[in-house]
């Protein structure tokens, strides 16, 4: 469907409203007397009867009234009367009725071509307008004092004498001459006497209370209602005499005194004559159009938006307030080009404020509001299809001054210019559009449901409906192109941030009085910063603490750690939690994760891999989350400002207190998106998780699971391991494996994937050895390995994860099924250069099928280039050259190269095609077993493999020689050489 319109483009403003001319009050506040005096500030738009009724709408009260003046001054009397009593609203169009009678009886015959008046002499049954005397008298204008007169006129002092001369000059006004002097009113037939024989005459009272509140201490007043009630009974014997009387005053500050005159005044009045209603309910519509646009009726474009509006109202009218099905069409046709929320307002709820003018003070606003939006420099906030309330231009000067007029005062200037809308645009739902999302920033959805609930609750300050409901807002506001769910994300924006904005319930109201969002920006300027750190270090632990689930009970959890110790070294996955300022990408945050993977405390660190890392996001502003929550719990705590605020007030401050406290909680969860672990290369490796919400799972570590788990197609973490995938993690440098070095790999190695629960490692030792992939061993006194339950089942809680406790390969397993022979001997040297003469003692180890040592029977010593005993001592003889020493056990045997020299020269080259790898440096205490494990394991099995240890300590002079002896006999029992110096 094509986009609708905007109205400025479908129907077009009169001409002054398009020039944006300055609109007072006077421009729909007509004066009779003014009129009738012909003075230059009348609006030519009442004073030009051609205009005035162009842009007058002949509702069914004025028709029926000028039906029957009409034929009144035609002669007939039938279905007439001579004295109209009018009675109407506050603004309600008296006196907009009266100037067209005044223009219709002066005008006589040539009224008859203004707009409207054919379809009146039709109704009254006349063909033609008699050209009436007519007087005026406005009590508003008339003073008593003074006098009335002009230039070259006499001097009226009293009502009956200006109202004479009006009719027929100085003839009528010389019948009352002795009336005028002593003040007093006629009677009867003086009165006859004053009135013209030769046509009509039609005579207008307006603004009677006026006059009579100002001289009733004279008693002016009773001698006019003396005078109306006698002139009345005259015109009532009359057939072509009409009076017609608006009593009330313009100003409704009434004492007890004007009501009782009022009272007074509409008694005689509807005894004499026939009260009427002047009411513009039905037609209210109609007569504001008129008034403000060129208007010839709906277009196709009008009817296109009517239709696509009404249907999208029908469809959602259980979400609406007001709407009915079946004449919703005719609604929005009966107010186009305004939204009929507007019109209502007006005619319902607006009603209630005392200042307000019922007809005059609707048109005076609705005119500002329409000569404001059609400028092109506002176009851009005014693109709307219909009028509607949010579009009212309370940045318009002239426009605020109208609508505190019909007010009745300026009270709610501030909370206007505080939180809806304002010239410069600094308002609370200005900025609020500025931050909202794209669709309710383009409606400025902030600032209409503002105006809207300002509108709606205004118009009710002195009754119950002092509130705007949800409904009628989505009824107001919303449109075919705009969704009713935003409303809720809108109202809940204007409620924790405007000033004034009153709310409880889903009942929404602006008010005089500062709300709980004013005293929030004082508390939240006095909340310090170590409160607010402080308080994000404890949300978070409760954010990262919540296990959703039991794998999530499995992880521990580091927080905010300061130095490498602080993160234990254990055989668990552990989440590490970095500090809110530690952000993710941050070159210092890297260094921190840096240094704890590769040290706890002084020693290195092993389980690399069981470290995971949460980074938050910068881009999440917890601190001011943090800042608000605290803010609120001050106000929550401050007994003498809840004692101050309603019950509403107090829902509110337990509703935002709470919000604040989930949302810092949420603001939590939604920073901490960034995860950092040890890739395949030994590497800190960065995966984000993006958008992630509290919504989205049980716990934070429920999500981390999730993402780095296989639910995500990933292998980085894993609840369980198959028993047939363990030999090929076998380390290439065992051949029997402890299952607590099988348990640690999973938490040291980044090439293996990192276990959930560390109990799964018992589950796959269980399953391997019950199907016979793998075996499990102890060792004896003596070191040596021995199956356990050897071709039996094995239960998980069996297993026992310890540095003595092994698992085996199968076809390793299955050497220890075998009794041990005899395999191997191995010398404890291989390869020896002496110098002639020089002795070397040899010393050989018998080891079986398994590698284990084992006894020999006895071992047959040979030797060439020297002498061998029978314990392994050899001697050099008297040549050089390459001689083997040969140790022999059964069938068999072990040699060792012999280098005899005339000097001590340094090692012979190794043999041609082979090179030699050496390496010299000092090695930490802390870093021994590592520097074993990750450097001479891998050589270990070579026989060529020489090792030189060069130690030095120094020790207390009088524990020198007992740490010599120590070392010594180590030495010994390792059959090396115990030569140790102490220096």
């Amino acid at each position: 469907m094509a986009k609708l319109k905007p109205w400025y483009q479908v129907v077009t403003p009169r001409e002054d409203l398009r020039k944006n001319r300055s609109l007072e009050a006077s421009e729909f506040a007509v004066n009779l007397g003014h009129i009738h005096d012909k003075r230059e500030e009348v609006p030519e738009v009442y004073s030009d009867p051609v205009q005035f009724f162009e842009r007058t709408l002949l509702t069914g009260s004025l028709k029926e009234l000028g039906t029957q003046v009409l034929r009144r001054l035609n002669g007939l009397t039938q279905e007439t009367s001579a004295v109209f009593n009018m009675a109407t609203n506050f603004g309600g169009g008296k006196t907009h009725s009266l100037t067209a009678l005044f223009h219709i009886a002066s005008g006589g015959s040539k009224a008859a071509s203004w707009d409207g008046i054919q379809s009146l002499m039709t109704a009254a049954e006349v063909k033609d307008i008699p050209e009436a005397a007519v007087a005026v008298f406005n009590g508003k204008d008339f003073d008593s004092l003074t006098g009335r007169g002009n230039a070259g006129e006499p001097n009226r002092k009293t009502p009956w004498a200006d109202i004479a001369w009006q009719l027929g000059g100085q003839a009528s006004l010389g019948v009352l001459a002795e009336h005028e002097a002593e003040f007093i009113e006629p009677k009867g037939d003086a009165i006859r006497a004053m009135l013209p024989k030769d046509r009509p005459v039609l005579v207008l009272f307006d603004e009677v209370i006026s006059y009579v509140s100002t001289y009733r201490n004279k008693g002016y007043g009773n001698k006019l209602y003396n005078f109306l009630d006698c002139f009345a009974e005259v015109a009532r014997g009359e057939s072509n005499i009409v009076i017609v009387v608006s009593i009330p005053a313009s100003e409704l500050e009434y004492t007890s005194d004007d009501e009782a005159d009022e009272s007074r005044f509409q008694k005689m009045l509807d005894r004499l004559g026939k009260a009427i209603v002047m009411s513009a309910d039905q037609e209210m519509a109609d007569i504001i159009r008129r008034r403000l646009f060129e208007w010839d009726g709906l277009n196709n474009e009008a009817l296109r938006t009517i239709k696509s509006y009404a249907d999208w109202a029908g469809e959602h009218s259980n979400e609406l307030s007001g709407i009915d099905r079946d004449t919703v069409y005719q609604l929005f046709k009966s107010t186009y080009p305004f939204h009929p929320s507007v019109l209502r307002l007006f005619e319902g709820k607006w009603q209630s404020i005392p200042k307000f003018q019922r007809t005059r003070g609707a048109l005076r606003l609705l005119a500002q509001w329409v000569a404001h939006n059609c400028q092109p420099e506002n176009y851009k906030y005014t693109e709307e299809p219909l009028i509607t309330l949010g579009l009212a231009p309370f940045d318009n000067q002239w426009f605020r001054s109208a609508l505190f007029a019909q007010m009745g005062n300026d009270r709610l200037n501030v909370p206007i210019t505080t939180d809806i809308w304002r010239r410069d645009g600094v308002t609370h739902s200005a900025q609020l559009d500025k931050e909202a999302s794209d669709a309710i920033k383009k409606a400025q959805l902030h600032r209409k449901v503002a105006a809207t609930i300002f509108f709606e609750s205004t118009g009710g300050m002195s009754s119950e409906k002092a509130e705007a409901t949800i409904s009628e807002i989505r009824t107001d506001v919303c449109g075919p192109d705009m969704h009713t769910a935003d409303i809720e994300t809108v109202l809940e924006g204007l409620a924790s941030t405007c000033f004034y904005l009153q709310w409880d319930r889903d009942r929404y109201r602006f008010g005089l009085s500062p709300n709980l969002n004013q005293v929030l920006v004082s508390r939240r300027g006095n909340v310090k910063d170590p409160a607010i750190e402080e308080r994000i270090r404890e949300r978070t632990k409760k954010v990262f603490g919540k296990s959703s689930s039991p794998d999530c009970k499995m992880i521990e959890r580091e927080f905010f750690p300061q130095k490498t110790g602080d993160v234990r070294e254990i055989p668990k996955l552990t989440l590490v939690i970095l500090g809110i300022d530690e952000v993710a990408n941050d070159r210092a945050t890297m260094k921190i994760m840096e240094s704890i993977v590769r040290d706890c405390g002084s020693s290195g660190r092993t389980l690399k891999s069981a470290l995971i890392f949460a980074a938050p996001d910068p881009a999440e502003n917890v601190f001011d989350k943090a800042r608000e929550a605290l803010a609120w719990e001050d106000v929550d705590e401050d007994d003498d400002t809840k004692k101050r605020i309603d019950e509403g007030q107090l829902r509110l401050l337990e509703r935002n207190l709470k919000d604040a406290q989930r949302q810092l909680d949420e603001a939590i969860f939604r920073a901490y998106n960034h995860v950092y672990l040890l890739d395949r290369n030994n590497q800190l490796a960065h995966i984000p998780l993006g958008n992630i919400t509290s919504s989205s799972a049980g716990s934070i570590v429920e999500i981390y699971l999730t993402r780095l788990g296989v639910k995500e197609g990933k292998d980085i973490l894993s609840t369980s391991i198959p028993a047939r995938k363990l030999p090929s993690f076998w380390p290439s440098s065992k051949t029997e494996w402890s299952t607590k070095a099988v348990r640690d790999a999973f938490y040291s190695s980044p090439l293996l994937p990192r276990l959930i629960n560390p109990d799964a490692v018992k589950r796959a030792i269980a399953d391997g050895v019950s199907s016979g992939i793998i075996d499990y061993a102890v060792k004896d006194a003596s070191g040596r390995l021995i199956l356990r339950k050897p071709n039996e089942n094995l239960f998980d809680d069996s297993v026992e994860i310890s540095d003595d406790v092994f698992i085996l390969k199968e076809e390793d397993a299955k050497k220890l099924r075998e009794p041990p022979v005899l395999k191997e001997l191995r010398l404890n040297r291989t390869n020896v250069t002496l110098k002639i003469g020089d002795q070397a003692a040899f010393k050989v180890d018998g080891f079986d099928q398994y590698s284990q040592i084992i006894e020999t029977d006895s071992t047959e010593w040979s030797a060439t280039g020297g002498t061998v005993t029978s314990d392994g001592l050899f001697t050099a003889g008297d040549h050089t050259g390459q001689f083997l020493v040969t140790a022999k056990s059964g069938e068999v045997e072990a040699t060792a190269d012999v280098s005899v020299q005339k000097e001590n020269l340094t090692p012979p080259p190794p043999p041609s095609g082979k090179k030699s790898i050496r390496w010299s440096g000092k090695v930490p205490p802390q870093k021994w077993m590592n520097f074993y494990t990750k450097v001479l394991s891998k050589l270990a099995t070579d026989p060529e493999l020489t090792l030189t240890v060069s130690f030095e300590v120094p020790v207390d002079h009088e524990h020198s020689e007992s740490k010599a002896d120590e070392m010594k006999a180590g030495l010994k029992e390792l059959g090396l050489d115990d030569d140790v110096k102490v220096l």
